[in-house]
């Protein structure tokens, strides 16, 4: 009753914000700007986010090693792929994390090493894009000048920031008591794990630059549907807006962050001085090309030898 109740809160939210967003767009100028050029821009985008997620495949697997759940870069990433259509599917933004665990376990690794391994995943991605954001603050400010703006992102982008230290920190932290009790011992032992694999003079720099890279290639991604409708953007813009509107769609609460995606976006043109519609309708594009990604996904999903089994074979339920 729980989980039906959530997923119909987020049903809503979703469905709220698109309205909101998608009142103040012209959907028949959007699909009239969408010629047959678009389609090639269209095309690149979707290639680039199967680039995105074969360089997350890459760093998943050194994380997933130190979690003891080594992985095949085939198999991680057919797990990554079939990964996207449930993020699509399940209401959630993260519901392919969800299944890419279920999927390791299986798989032989265990629930515990598999949770890890999508734990300090997200976590180590969610780092990072913090501190690309913060990096980046000079020339954002340059961008907004609207005062509500700029406190906006600074609250946004230090929230996480200040989460994935506080995230690092309980790996350190000497008290025996979160060791014993299970609300934090799970979370330290990834936290433990993850400074092994970020401070690693073997890994640290490879999980870093990869890491910059899956976000970098977001950026372009966007870029791609900028060009795809001939929007009045440029690409220093676009790499400037959407590090934080990735990070705010990142939080749970609609179905594959639609609706929180629009809104944001929207927004972040409108304080940065563009249009707020043309910042709907880039993502609306690609909340499209995220789809077209899932539909593929959905395709591996069906002819895989997990579905197959999913249906004959009992579920382990962890321990």
């Amino acid at each position: 009753m729980r989980r039906i109740l959530l997923s119909t809160i987020k049903i809503l939210i979703s469905a709220a914000l698109l309205y909101l967003s998608l009142r103040k767009i012209d959907l028949h100028d959007l699909a009239s700007r969408i010629q047959l050029g678009s389609l090639g821009w269209i095309a690149l985008a979707i290639a680039i986010w199967f680039l995105q997620l074969f360089v997350g495949v890459l760093r998943w697997r050194e994380i997933s090693a130190e979690c003891g759940a080594p992985l095949e870069t085939r198999q991680a990433m057919r797990f990554n792929v079939i990964g996207t259509f449930f993020n699509q599917t399940l209401p959630s933004s993260i519901g392919g994390d969800a299944v890419r665990l279920w999927l390791v376990a299986r798989a032989g690794a265990g629930w515990r090493a598999a949770t890890y391994s999508i734990f300090v995943d997200r976590a180590i991605g969610l780092i990072a894009l913090a501190i690309l954001i913060v990096a980046s603050l000079p020339w954002s400010y340059q961008l907004i000048t609207d005062p509500h703006g700029r406190s906006a992102l600074l609250l946004v982008d230090f929230a996480a920031l200040a989460a994935g230290v506080g995230f690092l920190i309980l790996g350190i932290l000497p008290w025996p008591w979160l060791k014993r009790w299970w609300g934090t011992q799970h979370i330290r032992a990834c936290a433990e794990i993850a400074i092994r694999v970020i401070f690693s003079w073997d890994r640290g720099p490879k999980i870093a630059a990869l890491s910059l890279l899956i976000h970098v290639l977001a950026v372009v991604i966007a870029w791609c549907v900028v060009q795809s409708i001939a929007a009045p953007v440029a690409f220093s813009q676009v790499f400037q807006l959407i590090p934080p509107v990735m990070l705010i769609t990142m939080l749970p609460i609609s179905i594959a962050g639609w609706g929180v995606r629009e809104a944001t976006m929207g927004l972040a043109f409108g304080y940065a001085g563009l249009m707020t519609n043309e910042g709907v309708n880039v993502s609306l594009l690609f909340g499209a090309v995220s789809f077209i990604v899932g539909a593929v996904g959905g395709l591996v999903w069906i002819f895989s030898a997990e579905k197959a089994a999913h249906g004959a074979v009992p579920i382990d339920v962890p321990k």
